[in-house]
């Protein structure tokens, strides 16, 4: 589980960044300003997670107001599974892990 959280992670998340910078041109924002304001909401939420102390759901909560356009995404990614993706993906590189490493110790 922890190289397939920690190891493989940072595609997770440049996943999620390609996404949302993809949808903001999509939508009408130029490349680079897309880019550019992609990175810096994750550098900043990054940096919030690691220094606030508070677990990432508090943070959520805290920067989400009731009825708001936070609220309308989190409710979006909810209906569209975003949770159980994230588990399914997590579970696949863990077993591709396990495989691996099976497959390692079986080698001459």
């Amino acid at each position: 589980v922890v190289t397939a959280l920690s190891g493989s992670g940072p595609a997770y998340f440049f996943l999620l960044a390609e996404a949302l910078e993809a949808a903001a041109v999509a939508q009408g924002l130029p490349q680079d300003i897309a880019h550019t304001l992609t990175a810096q909401t994750c550098l900043g939420a990054g940096r919030m997670l690691r220094e606030d102390g508070a677990s990432a759901a508090e943070l959520r909560q805290r920067v989400t107001s009731p009825g708001g356009t936070t609220a309308a995404a989190l409710q979006a990614f909810a209906a569209g599974g975003f949770a159980e993706l994230v588990a399914a993906a997590l579970s696949a590189a863990t077993q591709r892990g396990i495989d691996l490493s099976a497959r390692a110790e079986n080698t001459p």
